[in-house]
This record gives structure tokens, sequence and C-alpha cells, in this order.
């Protein structure tokens, strides 16, 4: 993927790094972002930690990852959905049905929103919001260097 992206895009520079031990400076940049990547860092909170380390002060992190919709009655039927419909389609659809198994398994083990906002500001984030997206099954959560 990161190959497809350096041929559309020759004006920026690729890095393929680990999460937890970023390549790069302290405090170089304005703003980190992850998206569907922190759950499956092997350590939520040293990746979070190493995140602040590179960004400078003032700077801020967005984060887009699945999350647990709020509504109970949601919540319940989208959990069905994940544990249930999505292993039985994805052995009909899928040449690898255990990433979906994976995918399904991970989501329901994150934390829910105001977990992740808890594990952030653990990690020395500030200000920590989130915003949800499809009525939760996506939350976008925002933290800022102090």
């Amino acid at each position: 993927m990161i190959e497809i992206g350096r041929k559309r895009h020759k004006d920026i520079k690729f890095v393929q790094g680990d999460a937890l031990n970023l390549p790069f400076e302290e405090n170089v940049f304005d703003v980190t972002t992850i998206s569907f990547g922190l759950r499956n860092t092997s350590n939520i909170d040293s990746a979070l930690k190493d995140s602040l380390r590179v960004t400078k002060s003032g700077g801020k992190i967005v984060i887009a990852e699945f999350s647990h919709p709020s509504n109970s009655i949601f919540r319940f039927i989208y959990l069905n959905y994940l544990m249930k419909a999505i292993p039985i389609i994805s052995k009909k659809i899928s040449k690898n049905p255990d990433a979906y198994v994976y995918l399904a398994e991970s989501i329901r083990a994150w934390p829910n929103q105001e977990g992740l906002a808890s594990k952030m500001r653990d990690a020395g984030w500030k200000s920590v919001a989130w915003q949800d997206l499809t009525f939760g099954i996506v939350a976008v959560h925002i933290g800022f260097k102090g």
C-alpha cells in the first residue's frame, strides 16, 4: 500500500516505521494522526506516548478508530452482527476469512470512547474529546500536547 502512495504522491515523503518507536526526533510535528491502526498496535499506551513525544507543544493528535455505539439497543445489534454475521459472510466472500474474525474480535475488545480518551490522558494528552461517526461505530478522538 505504501508503494501505491509513493507512486500517486511523489511530493510526499512516506516513512514506514514502528508506532511504538517512531523514527523521528522529539517535537517535530504539528499534528500526528492514526486511522484504524492504533487498535492493531501491540501496546496502545506506548503508541500514544510516542506520538506525544514527536508532536510539538500545542500540537494535536487525531485518531479515527472503530468504537462502540453508545445506544445500547444499536450496540447489541451491531455487536451481534459483528461477531455472528461477519464471520459467516467472510467465509463466503473472502480468501482470508480469518482476517475478518480478527477484525470483529479486535473491535469488540477495543475500549469504548471514554476508555480510549482515558488512555490518551494517561499518556499525557490534554483536552481530549471525541466525535462519534455512524452512531459510534467509529469515533474520532482529538487530544492536545500542553
